[in-house]
């Protein structure tokens, strides 16, 4: 007994460490690039590291929930602004995601769902891609991993402690990425079958279910008063893309509903994201063995919630797996909900950020249920089952590596989805002297990335196309401008104002195409 707990947590940690590899291995040049998004984040936190300022809301680019920004503001504090800082609690919140659906399979199954749950977390190119992105959304699934964990551990042991520590974890995730809002209908529908489940759970355990109340509401409390005094923070722009909305439904909201959530369901293993950031296009964002495992540990559960309900409806027969299933169920469709309620950009990989552990979990089911069913067999058969289970779990794990660290880190749509143009300016800027008059001819959000990893450099100047007569240098001999795209227009007028300025085109190569950046000096 106690080898095999050995084992078990070695190959967690094992398991672990692959996952956090896999997502700081070369950070500073996949994804190629930083989108602006993330670089506001950036240019957030740096502002509230001078300022003193910390927010539980930034409303900035319409608006963000704080948590993420101050983490990477406590992130560019202790290591300096770089793109690692940038990412880190990214990769971080990546890694607790691995360890927390091992902890949370376990306890909902066995260590082996465990494993394979946290190993397929771990190496998948949907939380691989993510946990390698400075988005607020990474932090929403391991929040929710961790809380469940924790109400379940609570219900299996009945003490206090894990109710406290996972309704403060459920609270925190309000601070998280707007999909979270949703989350809490979870609770209350689970909490009908945990009372369904289990014999006066109500009457034995009010107390605690209060006391996981008090102190999710206890961590949430600062966003919903930021909310209260600023209520304009809680509206987003996800009214002006709602299905409801009939701009978008064009007065069809049935139709439009049922291609929103057809769309949803197919991105898993039929046509994935579209978005080069979010996934791999056309291809779905499960590889076809995780997708085909996924499909059939859906349709499993399904079976196995309903059919438990009809034997406590019908015959009050009381099995704490109806309360499991319940969770599986419930937590994949009701996340699913910002993305399928939503009609632009789907399928949204993003969006629906919050189905990420319970599809990875159910994945692991049927790997589970191919495990049990073939110990009635003879020794050789279950050798060779054993051996192709193990093939398949290997293939996965390269597929998906190789997938996202060799094609489409390589890809020229990949750097353009990331606008990597903007960071190969800004790596230029680093290398010019600081006595250097730069005017940067650029879009507002374009700029954001320089000005986060060049804030040193007081002489670099950001201006539109329509700006040229701000360009006033006070020694023309020391005048660079750079453009992000090329105008012929402004270049003839500079040239005309400033005639020893020398046109050159700067070009980095991904594949056979090439990104360039034009620089006049």
């Amino acid at each position: 007994m106690q080898n095999k707990k050995i084992r078990v947590w070695s190959l967690l940690f094992l398991i672990v460490a692959l996952g956090f590899f896999l997502r700081i291995y070369r950070i500073s040049s996949v994804p190629p690039g930083v989108y602006p998004d993330e670089a506001v984040n950036g240019m957030d936190a740096i502002s509230a590291n001078n300022s003193g300022h910390y927010q539980w809301f930034y409303p900035a680019n319409q608006g963000r929930e704080g948590l993420m920004m101050n983490l990477v503001a406590l992130c560019f504090k202790l290591f300096g602004i770089s793109m690692l800082s940038l990412i880190l609690p990214s990769i971080i919140a990546g890694a607790l995601t691995v360890l927390g659906i091992f902890l949370l399979s376990r306890e909902l199954f066995n260590n082996r769902v465990g494993l394979i749950s946290a190993f397929l977390v771990a190496v998948s190119f949907w939380p691989l891609n993510f946990s390698r992105i400075s988005f607020r959304a990474n932090l929403l699934p391991a929040i929710l991993v961790f809380s469940f964990y924790f109400l379940f551990l609570g219900l299996r042991t009945k003490k206090w402690w894990p109710y406290i520590i996972g309704g403060f974890v459920f609270g925190i995730g309000m601070h998280t990425y707007i999909a979270w809002r949703i989350a809490p209908l979870i609770l209350i529908l689970l909490l009908v079958f945990v009372i369904l489940s289990r014999k006066n759970y109500l009457k034995e355990n009010w107390g605690k279910i209060l006391v996981f109340l008090a102190t999710s509401i206890i961590a949430a409390a600062p966003m919903f008063w930021t909310f209260y005094a600023h209520p304009e923070y809680f509206e987003s722009r996800s009214d002006s893309i709602s299905i409801f909305s009939p701009k978008i439904n064009n007065g069809h909201p049935i139709l439009t509903f049922l291609r929103s959530f057809g769309l949803s369901l197919a991105k898993y293993n039929f046509w994935g994201d579209q978005n080069w950031r979010h996934n791999y296009p056309p291809y779905p964002i499960l590889d076809y063995v995780t997708g085909i495992a996924f499909l059939f540990g859906l349709i499993f559960a399904l079976i196995k919630f309903f059919k438990l309900s009809w034997y406590r409806w019908r015959y009050k027969i009381q099995n704490s797996e109806l309360e499991v299933y319940a969770l599986l169920v419930f937590w994949f469709f009701i996340m699913l909900v910002p993305e399928f309620m939503t009609a632009e950009g789907n399928p949204h990989a993003l969006r629906s950020i919050g189905t990420l552990p319970a599809v990875f979990l159910l994945a692991a089911l049927t790997f589970e249920f191919i495990y049990q069913k073939i110990e009635k067999y003879n020794y050789s058969f279950k050798k060779i089952t054993h051996s192709i289970l193990l093939i398949a779990i290997i293939f996965i794990g390269a597929f998906n590596i190789l997938k996202y660290h060799v094609f489409w880190a390589g890809k020229t749509e990949t750097a353009r989805a990331f606008e990597k143009v903007d960071m190969d300016v800004s790596d230029y800027l680093k290398t010019l002297p600081h006595d250097k008059e730069i005017y940067v001819i650029t879009g507002a959000m374009q700029r954001i990335p320089m000005q986060v990893f060049n804030q040193e450099n007081q002489n670099i100047n950001y201006i539109y196309p329509g700006q040229l007569d701000w360009i006033q240098p006070k020694n023309p001999a020391n005048l660079i401008v750079i453009m992000t795209e090329k105008n012929d227009d402004a270049i003839n007028a500079l040239q005309s104002r400033f005639p020893n300025l020398k046109f050159s085109e700067h070009s980095e190569k991904v594949q056979e195409y090439a990104l360039n950046f034009y620089v006049l000096e």
